[in-house]
């Protein structure tokens, strides 16, 4: 038995051979190759030749894998697919002397967690340039990063039909209460709550969304006595004992001293999450913006703006990657 002529073996046979496995002919691995059917046909038989086995059983309708063929496939996807990462790494770096990434977010994200990450991204890559967009709710970040006018978003609301995602961090709701507001045992219950008039954002706003979505899971009946856009408006007007209200913690901040904070009775918490479009062809300075996220979440160099208050968010150690993976 010949031994296996290893340097013999070409990636454009691989190729011919996995697109044949895909289509389950040869014509139409040609018109998916871009090459004639003649060429597929010469480099599977070379191929074949090469190793010394039969690759493909050939019949009137098509050409299904042998055993060994079925072996072989998945060795041949993984070469290509090395391939593939080898030619995007190389790509990042020359693509990585200028460019552009466009950003966009809500207020408490691009106050509190977007500027550490900014400035992670320009020590590593000083020539890219950073554009920073902040809209009031996530509807103006979706349509940013929609219409192509920001490579990527920061979204509190599930992830829009025909965006990627990643999970990024998780910001808890809290109740804000005035600076004299006296609550028995220091354990806030949501008869207590009740008592204060409350102020929450407008019903349009996702953030009340989310809050009135959970107090009809729990079959609570809590009214907006005020409805105020601004959480900055909201947070003043809890100091001057106006009212209550539910808020998430890194939208609260930067809280008064004298404003008492206190855990819900049954938690509550947003997921903050990254996204861009599916189909869209990302810059390598995208790619780029996204690894550097990537590993501040899993290095755990991200900080809570609050971390020595009462009570803390939580920021995820790592990235948990929803549905996008990186090339």
């Amino acid at each position: 038995m010949r031994e296996i002529n290893r340097d013999g073996v070409k990636l454009s046979q691989l190729r011919a051979f996995v697109a044949v496995a895909g289509h389950g002919n040869f014509s139409e691995a040609a018109l998916h190759l871009n090459i004639s059917q003649s060429a597929v046909s010469h480099a599977i038989a070379t191929l074949e030749e090469e190793l010394g086995v039969v690759l493909l059983s050939r019949g009137r309708h098509g050409a299904t894998l042998t055993s060994v063929g079925v072996r072989v496939l998945t060795h041949a996807q993984q070469m290509l697919h090395l391939l593939e990462s080898i030619g995007k790494e190389a790509n990042l770096v020359r693509g990585l002397q200028g460019g552009e990434i466009r950003i966009s977010s809500f207020r408490s994200v691009a106050t509190h967690v977007l500027p550490e990450i900014i400035a992670q991204f320009r020590r590593r890559f000083p020539e890219i340039a950073v554009t920073l967009e902040e809209y009031r709710g996530d509807n103006g970040v979706e349509q940013a990063v929609r219409e192509g006018r920001a490579d990527v978003g920061f979204i509190c609301m599930p992830t829009p039909s025909g965006f990627e995602a990643w999970e990024v961090l998780r910001d808890e709701y809290v109740a804000l209460l005035p600076p004299k507001a006296e609550v028995p045992d220091a354990t806030l219950t949501w008869e207590h709550l009740s008592t204060y008039p409350l102020i929450l954002p407008p019903d349009n706003d996702y953030c009340s969304q989310i809050i009135y979505g959970h107090l009809t899971k729990l079959r609570l009946s809590l009214n907006a006595t005020y409805k105020i856009k601004e959480d900055s408006t909201i947070v003043s007007m809890v100091m001057q004992g106006l009212g209550a209200t539910i808020m998430a913690r890194l939208a609260a901040e930067p809280l008064p001293r004298e404003v008492q904070v206190f855990r819900l009775p049954v938690p509550l918490e947003r997921v903050v999450r990254v996204v861009t479009l599916a189909d869209a062809l990302h810059s390598p300075a995208v790619f780029a913006f996204l690894d550097t996220l990537k590993q501040m979440g899993q290095g755990g160099e991200w900080r809570s703006p609050w971390a020595l208050q009462t009570p803390p968010g939580q920021f995820i150690g790592a990235l948990h990657n929803e549905n996008m993976k990186l090339g």
